[in-house]
């Protein structure tokens, strides 16, 4: 079941201000920045840089996702290994709000994200 609208909202502007926060300064932008999207019921952050052989396409390095269980009513986080698969993320595999899994993807104790 996907988010409603008022809940996609709502993850727009804090997934917004959390991208905002951890963007590279403008002049490096077109190296490297910082986006998200929302599809269903996942949040996904992920780096843009540009295709290293064919400088006008981009290429897209996930970062973390959320996906949230309406059932229980928490969010599962998840990161991305070399194998580019989907984890869970331990030691918090779900978190309560998305409040809180920006705040351990900001935090990175153990370089799954960010590196």
């Amino acid at each position: 079941m996907t988010l409603s609208e008022f809940e996609i909202k709502r993850c727009e502007k804090l997934v917004a201000e959390f991208i905002s926060k951890r963007r590279p300064p403008p002049h490096i932008r077109a190296k490297l920045d910082l986006a998200f999207r929302i599809r269903a019921q996942s949040i996904e952050i992920f780096e843009v840089r540009p295709h290293w052989k064919e400088k006008d396409k981009t290429v897209e390095q996930s970062v973390a996702k959320a996906t949230y269980n309406r059932t229980k009513g928490n969010w599962k986080i998840l990161w991305q290994r070399a194998d580019l698969k989907w984890h869970g993320y331990q030691p918090n595999p779900n978190v309560a709000s998305v409040e809180e899994f920006l705040d351990i993807v900001d935090r990175d104790e153990y370089g799954c994200f960010f590196g």
